[in-house]
């Protein structure tokens, strides 16, 4: 038997998705504008919980605490014009700020360099991204003026992931952030050609602890019931939020309906979670559902699936949705049975509510379908945000007062919910969980390659490369050998090595600080704990600061070997017990 076959005929399922079930749940979610923490959003929570109920699932909502911000209201002057504008969540709360405005393209540090913007307000192109305001205040900038595109999107401009500690507390925004349309930014333009540079700036935002909801809904498998995957997405809202995120719940409750009849066909549970503060609190619900159920995510969890933005009309691009290498290919598997296009899938960034990865838990999609790449300035920059940067995003509406059901395709909604459907069913029903750990350790291998490039002599990793080397050897044969698997005993020791080889490999990938925190909503390169490396670069050996950064490289490096050093032994003892 093909170690990937499920149990289940998966054909007679997938026909079973309903068009008119999906619409009916995705219009009754998004028919009020659901602020995290609000009475909308509870009432939306309700209904998904009694739906949930109806079809006989074990549901628990949960209500705790969160740092969140909700915008209220901007008005923005220029010289003496008044100008429409938004703001933006976790930025400042300010009453008539008035400074020079400077306009500083798109905010770059090298934009800044003939720049003199201390004590000044900026002007900037693009999307109002916590990676820009940071850099903003960096320079001395007393407030920001982002230029959208036709609308204003809204945005979250905080690099703090969930709730703050008191160790991050002081990396939240400290300045005011608004945003225009890029026609209003033309205005702007010329009213500084002109010399009129006085800009006036008052914003209220709402920002503090509130008591918002997380609801955990359960299908049980029958074989492995404390073994599950996580099928996640948040109900928090932008306006309307049809698109982003109604059809996304609406799939979370068609998957359940179909699965609830497949319960006594299940190896392993299904976990539903859908989240508040995702818009408002940076991730607030699942960074607290992590930090709450850390333990059982680490011993439990072999796959969190994240559903976002789905079934948008036009979304035709199935081929760049966040992936890990070691899910890629149960992506592609699914995908390439509905469209003729082989999914290459782009690296997870630090969004989308994946606060999992200090688990150790593999993570596949953020969002799935996507637009068409196009020059819009939105299109170009929701595709930076999320992706490769070869699809145009989730549409020029995202984040706008334009999130309608309109927006919706009945039937590429319908095919969404399809291929999560099949990736669920197979997670849950593979003899041999669809983790391909080998994909894995050839990543961070790439990854290593390119950060002893970049050390050159200054730094060695001939030792974390030995040690990749070893494991890649292991999985290798270990793959030859997992064909072969069919007792149940030796599934069993198969299974629990692949789970627990991810709890080496992700952190070693995707975690930069420590497994039990939550690292900041900024870019970060592969295997992050090298990182420094660059910093190394721009010092010399007569620099004090060099020697500090060796310093903190070999302890990281002792970290990373030390890990691919447990990661070996474990394959090594899985293939004494398979090969006897």
């Amino acid at each position: 038997m093909n170690h990937r076959q499920t149990l289940i005929p998966e054909e007679p399922l997938l026909q079973q998705v309903s068009k008119s079930k999906l619409m009916e749940y995705t219009e009754t979610i998004s028919k009020e504008v659901r602020m995290s923490g609000s009475e909308e959003e509870l009432r939306a929570f309700h209904y998904v919980k009694q739906t949930l109920e109806e079809m006989g699932v074990e549901t628990e909502l949960l209500l705790h605490k969160a740092y969140i911000s909700l915008p209220v209201k901007s008005l923005v002057t220029v010289g003496e014009h008044p100008i429409h504008s938004i703001t933006h969540s976790m930025g400042q709360s300010v009453n008539h700020l008035q400074a020079e405005l400077v306009y500083a393209a798109t905010g770059t540090a090298q934009d800044y360099q003939d720049l003199q913007v201390v004590g000044k307000i900026v002007l900037l192109d693009g999307l109002a991204t916590p990676i820009a305001v940071k850099i903003a205040e960096e320079q001395g900038a007393i407030g920001a003026v982002f230029i959208n595109a036709t609308h204003t999107h809204e945005m979250i401009v905080s690099t703090v992931w969930g709730t703050p500690t008191l160790e991050n507390k002081g990396l939240l925004p400290s300045i005011p952030v608004v945003s225009v349309t890029i026609e209003t930014g033309e205005v702007i333009k010329t009213y500084l050609e002109d010399g009129q540079n006085l800009c006036s700036i008052s914003t209220e935002v709402e920002t503090g602890i509130r008591t918002i909801p997380t609801l955990i809904a359960e299908i049980k498998g029958q074989v492995e019931p404390d073994k599950f995957v996580l099928f996640s997405g948040h109900i928090d809202s932008w306006h309307y939020g049809a698109m982003d995120n109604g059809t996304a719940n609406a799939v979370m409750l068609e998957v359940a309906r179909i699965l609830t009849q497949q319960r006594t066909h299940l190896k392993r549970s299904l976990r539903l979670a859908f989240w508040s503060g995702h818009s408002h609190g940076r991730y607030a619900g699942s960074a607290w559902y992590c930090d709450t159920n850390w333990e059982d995510l680490r011993e439990n969890c072999l796959l969190h699936l994240n559903v976002d933005s789905v079934g948008a009309k036009d979304s035709t691009v199935l081929t760049e949705a966040n992936t890990m290498k070691e899910t890629r290919r149960l992506a592609n598997d699914v995908i390439s049975q509905v469209i003729d296009q082989e999914f290459t899938g782009s690296r997870f960034g630090r969004s989308g509510d994946q606060s999992f990865w200090g688990t150790g838990t593999p993570s596949l999609f953020m969002g799935l379908s996507e637009q068409e790449p196009s020059q819009d300035p939105a299109a170009k920059a929701f595709s930076q945000l999320f992706g490769s940067g070869k699809s145009g995003g989730f549409g020029w509406w995202w984040h706008t007062t334009e999130d309608t059901i309109d927006k919706i395709d009945p039937e590429l909604l319908v095919r969404d919910c399809k291929i999560y459907l099949s990736i669920v069913l197979r997670s849950l029903t593979s003899p041999i969980y669809p983790i391909d750990q080998l994909e894995a350790i050839l990543d961070i291998e790439q990854s290593v390659l390119h950060w002893r490039e970049k050390a050159g002599n200054r730094f060695d990793l001939s030792s974390t490369l030995e040690r990749i080397e070893k494991v890649k050897t292991s999985l290798v044969y270990l793959q030859d050998v997992m064909g072969n698997v069919t007792e149940d005993a030796k599934l069993a020791f198969l299974n629990r090595c692949l789970l627990e080889l991810s709890r080496y490999l992700v952190p070693l990938n995707y975690v930069k600080g420590s497994n039990f925190e939550h690292d900041l909503a900024l870019r970060q390169p592969a295997v992050p704990k090298f990182s420094d490396i660059d910093l190394l670069m721009k010092t010399t050996p007569e620099q004090q600061e060099y020697y500090f950064l060796l310093t903190s490289l070999q302890r990281k490096r002792n970290e990373v070997n030390y890990a691919l050093k447990q990661a070996d032994r474990l394959v090594q003892e899985t293939l004494r017990l398979l090969t006897p």
